[in-house]
């Protein structure tokens, strides 16, 4: 049983794992490069850059060029002939993305949201060779938790925005003052204005162990640590490291799925005696392994012959709509005129950001450094709480939780919700987050 499993687990990472220090150098020296974010200090060598703990105040700039030149690759889209199905069964469908295309091209304005980016304090420093962006933002209230969130792919700290507002100020927000969190939000190396990794290494299991320096660089020596699809993943095995200073997370894509059910998505046969919960769950992952884990498939495996992410602002919205089917139905309604949680300046604000640092390529990169199974137990000890969304890759059932997670201090089955919580549901995580930590404040 033991070898069947290992081999199942072995077949999993093979589908879902499936600025360099110059461009550091030139960011801080070279305050005016068009397309490069802008920071203002003193000359530094490579080897200072590497060596330094400083915390360095970000700024950015995006030239009107650069905006220019993205309508005009939008508008001169090569398009194809229209799927021969009326279900988004071959993929994303040619009306949405040719709606998306106008609105994108004719009335998406890029400076709003760059505008409320630069409106939050952001710093970067150099981890391990490597310079981590991360907006920081401390609450006016008195003891507040600090909290480090990770977002995942196709995502970005746009991601996190709308979880500030709510988790510093909660009663502005209908919590109150002792719910107050101070917010440490990172981008990913690879993602955003975060450092593109030159050598191989910077896997989740690095990551999280950088995340614990970047919060202890900030002078927290007790934090707490959030994330959804790869943050959730970072922040479990931040979990497994233990850090003393992590006093607990909180997930809501939880790495939990029991060995048994891992054999029936291979043998395509569920366990029995499964209860209600356990069998929706299991029907949703053999429809993921089975049908929504291409993308993942080809960026753990090829993620370099993915040019023309990097080349074609259309191919890298297509791209990225197509994570999972919950999602892509529901930006899909959204392109044709429904109000959801997530709105079309939203969704293009998210691409737009990975368009014009041009980190398509390499954050695609992660899903090939990573050497883990997704959904395996990772073997977190430290208190977890879990917040089950259903419209999640999978809505996990209590009864995994429990078995999973041998300190379990929170678990809350929403009924409205998606796999982009943080995004699409910010009141309802942020509502989620001041619960869930409240016996470790």
């Amino acid at each position: 049983m033991k070898a069947k499993i290992l081999i199942f687990a072995i077949l999993i990472m093979a589908v879902c794992t499936s600025h360099s220090q110059e461009h550091q150098k030139n960011n801080i020296n070279k305050s005016n490069k068009k397309g490069e974010p802008m920071t203002n200090t003193k000359n530094v060598t490579d080897a200072e850059i590497k060596q330094s703990t400083e915390v360095i105040p970000f700024q950015f700039s995006f030239s009107d060029e650069e905006i220019s030149d993205m309508r005009r690759r939008i508008e001169a889209t090569k398009w194809p002939e229209r799927e021969t199905v009326n279900d988004e069964s071959q993929g994303i469908q040619l009306d949405v993305m040719q709606k998306l295309a106008k609105y994108w091209a004719t009335e998406y304005d890029w400076r709003k949201i760059e505008a409320k980016l630069k409106s939050l304090p952001q710093y970067t420093t150099t981890i391990d060779g490597l310079e981590i962006h991360f907006i920081h933002v401390r609450s006016k209230h008195k003891n507040a938790l600090p909290i480090i969130i990770t977002h995942g792919w196709p995502g970005s700290i746009i991601e996190q925005m709308k979880l500030i507002g709510p988790l510093t100020d909660p009663t502005q927000f209908g919590g109150k003052e002792e719910d107050a969190f101070d917010v440490v939000i990172p981008s990913m190396p690879g993602y955003g204005f975060s450092g593109k990794p030159t050598t191989p290494g910077w896997d989740p299991v690095k990551i999280a162990n950088a995340w614990t320096e970047l919060m202890k660089r900030l002078g927290y020596t007790k934090f707490v640590a959030q994330g959804g699809d790869w943050g959730a993943f970072i922040t479990e095995l931040m979990g497994k490291q233990a850090p003393k200073e992590l006093l607990g997370i909180h997930i809501n894509m939880p790495s939990a799925v029991p060995e048994e059910i891992f054999m029936g998505l291979q043998s395509h046969t569920p366990p029995p005696d499964l209860t209600p919960d356990e069998s929706k769950a299991f029907e949703r992952l053999a429809f993921f392994f089975s049908k929504g884990v291409s993308y993942a498939q080809q960026m753990g495996n090829r993620p370099q012959t993915l040019y023309g992410i990097a080349d074609s602002p259309i191919g890298l919205a297509a791209w990225f709509l197509d994570h999972d089917i919950k999602s892509y139905q529901l930006i899909s309604r959204v392109f044709n005129g429904q109000t959801e949680g997530l709105t079309k300046d939203d969704i293009l604000d998210n691409i737009t950001l990975t368009w014009l640092t041009n980190t398509a390529i390499s954050s695609a990169r992660l899903y090939w450094e990573n050497k883990l199974p997704f959904f395996a137990p990772v073997g977190v000890k430290i208190p977890v709480a879990v917040s089950a969304f259903p419209d999640e890759l999978y809505q996990a059932p209590r009864s995994w939780m429990e078995r999973a997670y041998s300190n379990l201090i929170y678990y809350n089955k929403l009924d409205k919700g998606g796999h982009f919580a943080a995004w699409e549901q910010p009141q309802l995580l942020s509502e989620e987050l001041r619960n869930a930590f409240k016996t470790l404040r």
